[in-house]
């Protein structure tokens, strides 16, 4: 039991060890104490720190000294963070913790109530020089956590089942666009990238980008195939029925950001199609995920977007599918050590998983845990 003194020191007691591994009740110990029952439960509960008198009284009728029974622990340094974020944040600043390869990383949290969300808690708080956390969770817990970018919604649905498992491995999600996932993956700043990039040849345009951009040696693991399309308002109000449609003068487009797989299979239809950009209406009104694609079509500042079936339909939008891709798990070799990732690698195999997996709109699992490619 600790008595908190401040923000960081405390005062551990084993006065209940002590006295049980002698065989005494509270009642006895009162009793050869000279103290009420009720002063030994509240010492023992962490509800009264007695003074020195009775300390000294306590420590006689063990035969032990204060020292054995209370003590106090050094406050902890707070540590050394790198933080990884695209715009400044200060002092305060709730933030996840991830170490990756022995260095700890802060990702800050989004937590803007207006976003209907919920808080997430944080593992930390940016202190004011910029540099270092100070933690709210245990060390301990870092050590059993990864942390996954992409774009898949699914991947929460992932993380739920870690967390699951027995034990305390916990595995992050962070919304990242495919090479964007990549790059955090080849900085050092995740454990894992989840990417699904459009094969446009005979090759595996996942296994190609993955063997470009990082430098270390890993396996593709397929996580699902999911279908990729067009959000529209319900009813299809403007009959859209593909990317050409998107030539048309009264339809306007919430495209994808630079980069995003989505934004990537846009400009390949496109160029199939031969419709140039500047032909498409909102070509350049880029979104940053696939929910903020459908809330701009569900707001009618938007007629399509691009998105997944799946968020399309959890959104009550219809969805115009364009094509299905395989999305698949980037996986350094060195990050298979990893017991969060030993246990992720386990539920991607277990059943409930992929069935739970399974009947989402618009995915299947047949790839599910299967090593794709090695990189």
């Amino acid at each position: 039991m600790k008595f908190r003194k401040g923000d960081d020191d405390a005062v551990v007691c084993r006065l209940k060890e002590i006295r049980t591994q002698k065989g005494l009740t509270q009642a006895h110990l009162a009793e050869a104490a000279g103290i009420k029952r009720q002063a030994v439960y509240d010492i023992e509960s962490g509800k009264y720190l007695p003074n020195t008198a009775v300390a000294l009284k306590l420590a006689k009728s063990l035969n032990c000294r204060v020292e054995d029974i209370f003590y106090e622990t050094s406050p902890e340094k707070d540590p050394q963070v790198t933080l990884v974020a695209d715009n400044q944040s200060g002092k305060g600043t709730s933030l996840t913790l991830v170490k990756v390869r022995d260095k700890l990383l802060g990702y800050p949290l989004e937590n803007g109530i207006s976003a209907g969300q919920g808080i997430q808690a944080a593992d930390g708080l940016l202190s004011s020089c910029g540099e270092k956390a100070r933690l709210l969770c245990d060390r301990k817990y870092l050590d059993k956590t990864v942390l996954l970018p992409g774009c898949d919604p699914a991947f929460s649905l992932l993380a739920s089942y870690v967390m699951r498992m027995p034990g305390e491995e916990r595995l992050l999600w962070r919304f990242a666009s495919s090479y964007r996932a990549l790059t955090y993956l080849a900085s050092g700043q995740a454990h894992i990238a989840g990417i699904h990039l459009h094969n446009t040849g005979s090759g595996e345009s996942n296994a190609d980008a993955a063997r470009k951009i990082l430098s270390c040696s890993g396996r593709l693991i397929g996580f699902t195939v999911f279908e990729e399309g067009l959000m529209v308002a319900p009813g299809n109000p403007l009959n859209i029925r593909g990317i050409e449609d998107l030539g048309r003068k009264d339809v306007r487009l919430a495209n994808r950001e630079p980069g995003a797989a989505l934004r990537i299979l846009l400009d390949d239809c496109l160029e199939r199609a031969g419709i140039p950009a500047e032909a498409v209406r909102g070509y350049h009104n880029r979104v940053g995920s696939h929910l903020e694609g459908a809330q701009q079509v569900m707001f009618k500042r938007a007629d399509a977007a691009l998105g997944l079936r799946a968020v399309s339909l959890s959104c009550c939008l219809d969805f115009v599918p364009l094509t299905a891709v395989r999305c698949d798990l980037v996986i350094p070799e060195d990050m298979f050590d990893l017991s969060a990732v030993q246990v992720m690698m386990d539920v991607l195999q277990s059943k409930s998983f992929r069935h739970e997996l399974a009947v989402l709109p618009g995915y299947e699992t047949g790839c599910t845990g299967k090593v794709i490619a090695e990189i």
